[in-house]
C-alpha cells in the first residue's frame, strides 16, 4: 500500500538571504572587536560593551537600595523596560539588514532566538521561550544563568527586575501592545532557574498577588487557561 509523503511547509516565505556563516557571530572572535589601543570593546552591531564582574553588580544593586530603598526593584524594571524597547527597534533594523526579513515575514521563533543570542554572548544567560500560549495572551520565558541571580545567590526573594523590564519592553514593541512582566520564580529563591511571565498589566498584577499568596507558575498558567482573568490582548505580530 502506497503512502503519500507529507509535505513540510514553512511560515517564512522564501527570500534571498546572505550567508548564514556571515551573520551568525557565536564566537567572541567574530562578535566582539577588542580595540586594545583605545581600551574599548565593540560588538558586531556597533554597540559599545564593558566588562563587569560580580562586584560591580553587587555594588550597583546595593547603591540603588541605599539611594531609593524598596523602589530599587521598580527602578531596575523601568531601566530594563526602556532598554527592551530601544533594543527591539534596533533588532528590527538589523534583522532586515542581515537576513532580509521583518517580524512580519520571519518565523517568530527564529526571530526571537536571533534577538537573544547576542545577549547570551554578552553574558546575560540563555533562555527558553514558550510561545504556545500566544493565543491565550501570555508568554513564559525561562532564564538560565541570570547574571543578577547567579551573583547574589539564594537570598529568598526575586531579584531579576532588570530582566523583567527588558522582556516587557521588547515584547511590547514586537506585538505593538503595552505589556508588563514579572518574575514568577527565581534562582535567588532556591529555584533551578528563573521564570518570567509576560502579559497584560491586569494579568501581571493578578499574578503578583497570587505569587504573594503562595501560587506557583503552574498554578498561574492553569488559572489563565481557565480564564479567571480573561485575555485582554491578542499577541500577534502586526504592522505599525
Amino acid at each position: 500500500m502506497k503512502t503519500t509523503k507529507e509535505i513540510v511547509t514553512f511560515q517564512t516565505p522564501p527570500v534571498p538571504m546572505p550567508s548564514v556563516w556571515r551573520v551568525c557571530h557565536y564566537s567572541r572572535y567574530t562578535f566582539f572587536n577588542f580595540d586594545m589601543q583605545q581600551g574599548e570593546i565593540w560588538d558586531y552591531h556597533q554597540q559599545r560593551n564593558i566588562l563587569a564582574g560580580e562586584e560591580f553588580i553587587v555594588s550597583l544593586l546595593k547603591g540603588l537600595e541605599h539611594e531609593v530603598g524598596e523602589s530599587a526593584g521598580w527602578l531596575l524594571y523601568t531601566i530594563g523596560l526602556n532598554w527592551g524597547k530601544q533594543d527591539a527597534i534596533a533588532f528590527e533594523e538589523w534583522l532586515e539588514g542581515y537576513y532580509k526579513l521583518t517580524l512580519q515575514t520571519a518565523n517568530l521563533a527564529f526571530a526571537m532566538e536571533t534577538w537573544w543570542w547576542p545577549l547570551t554572548a554578552q553574558g546575560w544567560g540563555t533562555w527558553k521561550l514558550d510561545l504556545q500560549s500566544l493565543k491565550d495572551g501570555f508568554i513564559f520565558v525561562d532564564l538560565f544563568d541570570s547574571a543578577v541571580a547567579k551573583t547574589l545567590g539564594n537570598i529568598g526573594k526575586p531579584v531579576c527586575h532588570l530582566y523583567a523590564g527588558l522582556l516587557a519592553g521588547f515584547f511590547s514593541v514586537v506585538f505593538n501592545k503595552n505589556l508588563s512582566s514579572t518574575e514568577v520564580q527565581c534562582y535567588s529563591m532556591g529555584n533551578d532557574f528563573c521564570r518570567f511571565l509576560i502579559g497584560s498589566e491586569k494579568r501581571i498584577r493578578a499574578t503578583e498577588f497570587w505569587i504573594s499568596s503562595g501560587a506557583t507558575a503552574a498554578d498561574i498558567e492553569n488559572r489563565f487557561l481557565a480564564e479567571e482573568i480573561p485575555a485582554e490582548v491578542e499577541l500577534l505580530v502586526k504592522e505599525g
